[in-house]
């Protein structure tokens, strides 16, 4: 991907750490911030956080999201096959986001996506995802962002799906070693970034961006 001129991106309004959303779970629990809660409805509360996850295509999301159906409590499931970019942007900044994310997206192609091996979690298990060019379009958000990110978001991502957690570490082993046996290495692209409202459960999708596509 090109280096991105940064002088047409919408500056930063003023620093909200102050007011910034609770921090995130762990990195070795990345699903932790989904359980129920409170459902802050973003029609009434702006400053409710945000999530940026990665547009897979549909056949590779088809085959991630039948396994995390398959395995994941479907009591703690509350969202399709996702892989989250960052975990918690503030939701009263909605707007400056999404200019920022037409921007980028705009001036980037569709990504190969690697899937080559299983990561155990502890308590459940993901799918690594290898994609050295999305490295940069993170890496451009997160200094762009950085006065707006929790502790979570501001460290090195390690982008992943996750398919199943909040198991006993037994059960988690259990499917990790099993999965380990047939696991055959999947590949797809990534199509764009989906912004999306948390509302202490499931999501509601706040905004599409389609790589290479100007709005």
């Amino acid at each position: 991907m090109p280096e991105l001129p940064t002088d047409s991106i919408p500056a930063l309004g003023p620093d909200p750490a102050a007011e910034a959303a609770p921090e995130a779970a762990p990195e070795m629990a990345p699903e932790m911030a989904l359980e129920p809660g409170p459902e802050p409805d973003p029609a009434t509360d702006p400053s409710a956080p945000l999530v940026l996850t990665l547009k897979l295509d549909a056949s590779t999301f088809e085959q991630l999201n039948d396994l995390r159906q398959k395995h994941f409590p479907p009591e703690r499931n509350f969202l399709p096959a996702h892989v989250t970019l960052f975990h918690a942007l503030p939701g009263d900044h909605i707007d400056e986001i999404r200019q920022t994310l037409q921007y980028v997206c705009a001036h980037a192609l569709a990504l190969p996506l690697a899937l080559p091996e299983l990561r155990f979690l502890g308590n459940g298990v993901a799918i690594e995802v290898h994609c050295p060019e999305l490295m940069p379009i993170r890496q451009m958000l997160s200094e762009h962002w950085h006065p707006w990110l929790t502790n979570q978001d501001r460290r090195s991502l390690r982008p992943h799906v996750t398919i199943q957690n909040k198991v006993t570490s037994q059960e988690a082993r259990a499917l990790y070693n099993q999965m380990l046996e047939t696991w055959q290495p999947l590949a797809g692209q990534g199509e764009g970034l989906l912004l999306w409202h948390y509302q202490g459960g499931p999501w509601e999708l706040a905004g599409e961006f389609l790589f290479g596509q100007s709005v």
